[in-house]
């Protein structure tokens, strides 16, 4: 009798007797048919076709060796030749023990010998032999990055861990792979190119790293992580992972970290989140493609985090102290104090001075700097107040606001609230933009900045000169002032001495109406040629290094008396 169905029959899994004898057919059909659909079939070819037919839903084949037409182990062969085919598990039902070597060989997965067993016994060996079958489907579909075919980050781990175990002797790197701001590539050409240029990357470690002693994953969307033997040609392999991808609309920059000859009493999560600090450093580096850890990249890292762990106490203590660096207006006989801008210092009980160099960036990435800058300007604008208070005079000071910082749309809500609560107005405290803030979504920064504007701030734009503003977005952009990038100058007076890129900036500053401010200004070489360029306003150690408010007073004194 043969019952083909769709799917399992109230609930129950469908098993396949395949033996030529009916009272064998009978008898396994009486003992599984209360837990099981059985389907059945008296001949090898016949049972081919029922297993074709019902391979989707099909838990288990009891395959007798000796039938007509096909024979069992010939059967067996086929099945698991077959992709669609050979995850059904087969247990061989027969009486001859010299066959079961050679079925074993094929394939099989257990045995029921003739005469059978004790239906119990029966039960437990297809109940168990369906379980692991099962068991290896699930890990299988779980096993495998659906996309590129590498292994996922879990099993990756256990595999990794495994091969320590059977060679723990073997050199071993870990290895981070990064594809630079792979966001855009979706963004711009859509996730199918995306997928395509992953799945080559992946084709393309697959072929330079031998299965034999590499293991592969891909861990997130655009890291991939290898484990393989110690080399040292990871900057001729980044070059054929490029060259593999060369084929796109668009560039595409990678990036490897790599830990070197693994500690392996690390634990392996450890081994790779070195190489991904390794690769990290390099994140906007385009002229090096390769990083390799060492432990003074430990060290920097440990200290990242302990600087991004103590920063609610270090604000809750006030350990962020508000430093002012003066800035003189150069256009008459004598320098005039015009302004100032004021610039965070971090005094830690332990680590003492702790550079601004270290934490803002580190604060940046970590989401941190929205709490420390509203601390300054808090600050600030309380030390703008006293000063007035108590020396009867100010200058305006300006505040720097992170690109983040421009997308909130309380921001006018907040300085005015700042500035309101400190019993001073919108001319005591200017706003430094950087330039790179203008380019990235430019619309609603413009937006943004010309609501601040219409409440009285007056708007710098700061690091001009680091490569971001065409000379036509320039003149369309709201602001009261350049500010020249510091490098900008350095690079200006140094062993050419041309300050021709200046002059054009100033030109064009002329041409807008707004004044050029040179930060960075260190020596009267500086000062006079500037002042000669028709520049406005120079800040810099030239006239002093930043200061604390209570030094800073003798510049105000200066104006006063």
């Amino acid at each position: 009798m043969n019952r083909s169905t769709d799917l399992y029959v109230d609930g129950k899994r469908h098993i396949l007797v395949a033996d030529d004898e009916m009272i064998n057919r009978e008898l396994l059909e009486n003992i599984l048919c209360d837990e099981y659909d059985v389907l059945m079939a008296e001949d090898g070819e016949m049972a081919y076709d029922i297993i074709r037919e019902n391979r989707k839903t099909l838990s288990l084949i009891l395959l007798d060796l000796m039938m007509p037409k096909l024979n069992g182990l010939d059967l067996l062969s086929r099945i698991k030749e077959d992709p669609d085919l050979k995850g059904i598990p087969v247990i061989v039902l027969t009486s001859d023990q010299a066959s079961e070597v050679e079925s074993l060989m094929r394939g099989a997965a257990d045995f029921i010998p003739k005469p059978y067993p004790q239906p119990d016994i029966i039960r437990a060996r297809i109940s168990r032999s369906i379980e692991l079958a099962e068991d290896r489907q699930i890990i299988s579909a779980t096993e495998r990055d659906e996309l590129t075919g590498l292994y996922s980050s879990e099993y990756f781990y256990r595999y990794g861990e495994q091969f320590d175990k059977y060679h723990p002797n073997s050199d071993m790197d870990a290895l981070c792979l990064d594809v630079n701001h792979f966001h855009i590539v979706n963004e711009r050409f859509g996730m199918a190119k995306g997928d395509e240029i992953l799945r080559k990357i992946a084709s393309c470690l697959m072929t330079i790293f031998s299965a034999s002693d590499c293991v592969i994953c891909r861990k997130t969307a655009d890291t991939f992580l290898v484990y393989c033997s110690h080399r040292d040609d990871y900057t001729s392999i980044m070059d054929k992972i490029s060259e593999a991808c060369g084929n796109t609309p668009t560039s595409i920059k990678l990036r490897i970290g790599v830990y070197a000859s693994c500690d392996k009493k690390l634990d392996i999560r450890a081994r790779f989140d070195r190489a991904k600090i390794a690769a990290d450093l390099i994140k906007n580096n385009y002229s090096v493609s390769v990083s390799t850890f060492d432990e003074k990249l430990m060290e920097n890292e440990l200290f990242a985090e302990q600087l991004v762990d103590e920063f609610p106490k270090a604000l809750a203590e006030g350990q962020f102290q508000v430093f002012f660096q003066p800035k003189f207006n150069i256009t008459g006989d004598k320098p005039v104090l015009s302004s100032a801008e004021a610039l965070v210092r971090w005094f830690h009980p332990t680590l003492g001075m702790i550079s601004p160099g270290k934490f803002i960036p580190l604060f940046e990435e970590d989401g941190l700097i929205a709490q420390l800058d509203e601390y300054i300007w808090k600050s600030t604008a309380a030390t703008i107040s006293d000063w007035k208070k108590r020396i009867g005079i100010s200058v305006p000071v300006s505040v720097n606001l992170s690109r983040a910082e421009m997308y909130d749309p309380k921001l006018v809500e907040t300085f005015e609230k700042i500035t309101s609560e400190a019993g001073i107005t919108s001319k005591d405290i200017y706003l430094e933009i950087t330039e790179s803030a203008y380019v990235r979504d430019s619309d609603q920064i413009v937006d943004r900045v010309k609501e601040l504007r219409s409440h009285g701030f007056f708007i710098e734009m700061d690091d001009f000169g680091s490569g971001y503003s065409s000379l036509n977005m320039i003149s369309e952009l709201p602001i009261d002032a350049l500010k020249l990038d510091m490098m900008f100058i350095r690079n200006a007076f140094d062993k050419i001495n041309d300050t021709r890129m200046i002059s054009i900036v100033i030109d064009i500053a002329d041409y807008l109406g707004v004044p050029v401010i040179a930060e960075g200004v260190e020596t009267e070489e500086q000062y006079l040629a500037l002042k000669k360029l028709g520049c406005t306003i120079i800040q810099g150690y030239y006239f002093s290094k930043p200061v604390p408010a209570g030094e800073f007073e003798k510049f105000l004194n200066d104006i006063k008396f």
